[in-house]
């Protein structure tokens, strides 16, 4: 299993906007792609502009391929809510009790 973090800061106030315009038109979105498990969106309970989506994928490639088709579109509906551009992260996931996947044995 494969992982994309992406580290979003909001305008002030933009965090709740943000974690609902996700819900609302990018997991419809997600959902539709090759290869997506699951997504999780943080709100930081400290700094009141942070936010952190992790998006699931069954492989790298999975992921990539959504990176290329359709994450402009997302980053578009969601740009007015942001003070700064998104930083992308990736990892291999190698435990996850939610997903049942024991170190090792992701991939």
């Amino acid at each position: 299993m494969f992982t994309r973090i992406v580290e979003l800061t909001t305008k002030p106030g933009k965090n709740k906007q943000l974690s609902d315009t996700i819900n609302d038109k990018v997991l419809p979105i997600l959902k539709k792609q090759k290869g997506f498990v699951d997504e999780t969106v943080l709100v930081s309970d400290k700094e009141d502009n942070r936010v952190l989506s992790l998006s699931f994928w069954n492989t790298r490639d999975d992921a990539e391929e959504y990176h290329r088709e359709h994450y402009q579109k997302v980053h578009e509906m969601v740009r007015h809510l942001l003070e700064g551009e998104p930083m992308i992260r990736t990892f291999d996931v190698h435990i996850s009790t939610t997903h049942r996947i024991a170190a090792g044995k992701a991939a």
